[in-house]
């Protein structure tokens, strides 16, 4: 495989991986998994009324892994789990410039959630990017607080 070239990654508008979102039915039950499995404490546990989840996230390296509870089955979590179960949500993306991301997605035809930042956990601002966008994965971009 060679290397990119500098202009590519200089042109990148992606600086992490910044967590990967599993939907859970019990959201207890999945950390006490997550703690005996792996050894990982919970660092955050946060609920997000507009996005209708509670969360605990686990750092990983410069990562995170969100298990994100429904608050209710009309929720989009909520809707996923009755639809496809447990499992991945949705992986999400750090950014250093969430309104020129949109943008630029916009521009090339993406489809978006979400057509500007809005609040998320952690105090970051988010916008998700419609799974149609790209080959079935819901992408979530996030830049971090200032």
């Amino acid at each position: 495989m060679t290397e990119p070239e500098d202009s590519a990654v200089a042109g990148s508008m992606l600086t992490d991986v910044d967590h990967i979102g599993i939907a859970v039915r019990d959201l207890d039950a999945a950390v006490e998994e997550y703690r005996r499995a792996f050894g990982v404490e919970p660092v955050h546990r946060e609920r997000v009324p507009d996005q209708g989840v509670e969360e605990v996230l686990f750092r990983v390296g410069t990562s995170y892994i969100q298990l994100l509870a429904a608050t209710g089955p009309d929720t989009p979590v909520g809707r996923f789990l009755g639809r496809s179960g447990e499992g991945v949500h949705h992986v999400g993306y750090r950014v250093e410039d969430l309104p020129r991301v949109l943008a630029a997605l916009k521009v090339e035809g993406v489809p978006l959630v979400d057509e500007a930042p809005r609040p998320g956990s952690r105090g970051t601002m988010v916008a998700f990017v419609h799974p149609k966008g790209f080959r079935g994965v819901l992408v979530e971009l996030v830049q971090e607080p200032a």
